[in-house]
């Protein structure tokens, strides 16, 4: 029946004399520690010296021992209670021998009743100001479960009520805003028996026998209790950590801590919204966002902001890619300022900068000797100086874009050669002045490169082709366009084990078995590019189709086809996911429809201006292949006004001249 009696009840009223003028400290009272069952206990009862008579008149000496490892309650001595309470009930809890008889019988259905009214006029001489609530704790090592107990709201009897609450049923949580709960408070205003904010001495005395006490919420309960619990409150017992003030009001929805700690809260957010800003973000973050900003974003805009934005702005990561593509804004003294002042970049892009010129560029690479990627397209004001500045002073160089560039000779291309081991991607496009001379010399010097494209390099022959299949053997994109090379050349590619892209657009000395060799020898070919050549007939596409293992890109606009070409594809090929058979008059609904039913890798078939080709059959193929994507003048149309108001585009809405 819990803790029934004090060990020393004889000494209860001259240590309740002292309990206003000192701390309390570690005492043997009722229900000072975890039984298996314990209550707490609240009625109007007398005053204390009224309630110290009648236990002097009616408790003995110690009659219960109590195990403060396993929880359970242990037989003593037999207890003196006066003739009233000393009943038949009494007698058989007396006689029982083990723990487990104790719980099995309080807490039998037949016993219950009975047990509660007798307890009620067992301890109804008890003082309940005496009677705290237990200490909550937890046993380290020992898996317990305690019942907890909880006082009854609305309780006005005069007899003292007993209710126990197993396994916390009832107990009422604070509301969940992720704070401390606070753990009950005593009926003296402090923290039971350890709690955090109780006496020095039972905090000590916790960390002793090893138990940890979990705070919890304070119960709700009348204004009756609330007020009783007040008026033997001590000062010096308030609130402490989380302990709660005697004194402070009781709500039924919420504890009065939680309720201050919330009210707190939102003060701080309040003030936290006022001073919230972007720049209280981390740098490392802002620069991420700021990375996402264009060059021009950044100079002309964010730049602007504030100081530390324009800090941000020249931070160091941000300059080792430079992209001043298209602005005309920049000129030689900007390339110097930031040559001198960032010299990490390790990329950088100046096309269509027309103010741009040689003595800039060649500041820029004597400043930067980790330059490793240099794109110039359309630049017709450059010429050797500035090629071979970047060739001398940034041998780390991997990338050189320089077409359109006219004034470009042989002598930079020698340069790269003999600095620039490590190239290896090139792209010298309608650079006019190029000989064969200057790409034997570059194909000497750079055996790593990977990809090479000339585009209408008048004065580059066979010579150059050769020379790049023998010294290159990595080579992977190839392009010869509108180049005068011719089938002689072009077999010599069937050394490069590696090539995968190959563009021979509009070689006016092709035939189809240099083209058919090709293939069978460049097993790793996957696009091949060979519009322009009126050369490329059926047979010539139904090898490839055949041979073509790895080949998913074939790309024979204005060549000599017909619908033979397009079956042969859709029967032979089951790699070929891209087709274009645009501007081959000889192609009609027949080659079309043919090639959509039989390919089960087609992806894509380009039909502009097939003039042979029904755009009904057009209509009927797109609602049939879905798949595929069909391109005609109709169709292109269709998709580019289907993408135009996705975006928001209104006829209504657009501006008319």
């Amino acid at each position: 029946m819990g803790h029934l009696l004090s060990k020393n009840g004889y000494r209860l009223k001259k240590r309740t004399r002292k309990l206003n003028h000192r701390k309390k400290k570690k005492r043997n009272c009722f229900l000072q520690g975890p039984c298996m069952l314990c209550f707490i206990i609240h009625s109007n009862s007398s005053g204390l010296d009224d309630d110290n008579n009648h236990l002097e008149a009616g408790l003995g000496g110690s009659g219960y021992h109590h195990n403060s490892v396993t929880g359970i309650g242990v037989p003593g001595i037999t207890v003196g209670i006066g003739a009233a309470a000393a009943s038949k009930f009494a007698e058989q809890y007396a006689s029982l021998a083990s723990p487990e008889d104790y719980s099995n019988f309080l807490l039998s259905p037949r016993e219950l009743p009975g047990w509660e009214g007798q307890g009620r006029s067992l301890l109804s001489t008890v003082p309940a100001k005496l009677i705290t609530p237990p200490a909550l704790f937890r046993t380290a090592g020992v898996s317990v479960t305690v019942p907890i107990l909880v006082p009854v709201p609305g309780c006005t009897s005069d007899y003292t009520e007993m209710v126990c609450k197993r396994k916390c049923s009832e107990v009422q949580r604070c509301t969940p805003c992720k704070q401390p709960r606070c753990a009950f408070a005593a009926p003296d205003g402090g923290l039971e028996n350890g709690g955090v904010g109780g006496g020095g001495g039972d905090t000590s005395s916790n960390s002793e026998t090893g138990h940890c006490h979990l705070p919890l919420c304070p119960l709700p309960s009348s204004s009756s209790s609330s007020s009783a619990s007040s008026s033997s409150s001590s000062p010096a017992d308030g609130c402490c950590g989380l302990g709660l003030h005697a004194d402070l009001p009781h709500s039924s929805d919420s504890s009065p801590c939680c309720l201050h700690h919330y009210e707190n809260c939102q003060a701080k957010s309040s003030d936290a919204a006022e001073h919230l800003s972007i720049n209280h973000l981390p740098s490392s973050i802002l620069l991420k966002v700021l990375s996402h900003l264009t060059v021009k974003e950044r100079c002309l805009c964010a730049s602007l902001v504030c100081k530390y934005w324009r800090d941000l702005c020249l931070d160091f990561q941000f300059w080792k890619q430079i992209d001043l593509s298209g602005l005309q804004q920049v000129n030689d003294d900007l390339l110097v300022k930031i040559a001198s002042r960032r010299q990490n970049v390790t990329e950088i892009n100046i096309s269509d900068c027309r103010g741009v010129h040689d003595h800039g560029v060649s500041s820029l690479a004597s400043h930067c000797p980790g330059l490793q990627k240099y794109t110039a397209y359309r630049c017709k004001q450059l010429g050797n100086a500035s090629l071979s500045a970047l060739a001398t002073h940034c041998p780390l160089l991997v990338k050189v874009h320089v077409g359109n560039q006219d004034k470009l000779t042989d002598e930079a291309l020698k340069k790269l050669g003999e600095h620039c081991s490590e190239l290896k991607d090139i792209h010298l496009g309608q650079c006019y002045s190029i000989t064969d001379e200057g790409m034997v010399a570059l194909a000497r010097g750079c055996p790593k490169l990977q990809r090479l494209y000339l585009q209408e390099n008048k004065m580059v022959t066979d010579r150059s082709v050769r020379a790049v299949a023998e010294h290159c053997p990595e080579l992977q994109f190839v392009g010869f366009m509108g180049c005068p090379v011719t089938s002689q050349g072009v077999i010599h590619l069937t050394a490069l084990r590696n090539l995968t892209v190959l563009d021979l657009r509009h070689i006016s000395e092709l035939n189809n078995e240099t083209v058919m060799e090709v293939v069978r020898k460049c097993h790793n070919l996957s696009s091949l590019n060979l519009c322009l050549n009126w050369s490329i007939n059926d047979r010539c596409v139904e090898i490839i189709a055949k041979e073509g293992r790895s080949l998913k890109e074939l790309y024979l606009v204005s060549c000599k086809i017909t619908d033979h070409a397009l079956i042969a594809i859709g029967q032979y090929s089951s790699t070929i996911e891209t087709v274009d058979a645009g501007w081959c008059k000889d192609i009609t609904d027949h080659g079309a429809t043919q090639i959509a039913q039989s390919s089960k890798s087609l992806r894509y078939l380009g039909l502009m201006r097939c003039d042979k080709v029904n755009e009904e059959t057009v209509e009927r193929l797109v609602v049939q292949y879905p798949h595929i994507v069909f391109s005609t003048v109709m169709q292109d149309c269709k998709r580019t006004l289907e993408r135009a108001y996705q975006m928001g585009w209104s006829p209504n809405t657009s501006n008319t001249s």
